[in-house]
């Protein structure tokens, strides 16, 4: 089973999806990220869903999750790169993802990640 990569940038940890993920993947990155908030203390998480073709119901809630797991451990989380065709399919879904913050590109993640630890 493959897993997620995740790169410490600064105060940040990048994770960029390029995998369609499989529920275990899933449940494997929810628990990798956890884990590298506690051991590095990163205060901002972004994950890179733009290769995504596509993210089901169990996808939509494991990304709510992660983004309520990393607020718990005092780090927030932006995704980034939803596609127009998986926006409309998580609304057709009935998953807001409320809660989770989300930008275009990761270069606008990167800035709300940092405007966010700048407490702007």
């Amino acid at each position: 089973m493959e897993r997620i990569p995740i790169l410490r940038m600064g105060k940040n940890l990048l994770v960029t999806i390029q995998i369609d993920m499989q529920d275990q993947t899933a449940l494997m990155l929810q628990e990798d990220i956890a884990s590298s908030i506690d051991q590095t203390g990163a205060h901002g998480v972004l994950i890179d869903v733009s290769a995504l073709e596509m993210v089901d119901s169990f996808i939509g809630r494991m990304l709510v999750s992660i983004s309520d797991i990393s607020r718990i451990l005092g780090a927030t989380t932006v995704v980034a790169g939803i596609r127009p065709a998986v926006a409309i399919t998580l609304v057709e879904l009935g998953l807001s993802l409320g809660g989770v913050k989300t930008a275009l590109s990761v270069e606008r993640g990167m800035q709300m990640l940092d405007a966010a630890a700048r407490g702007a």
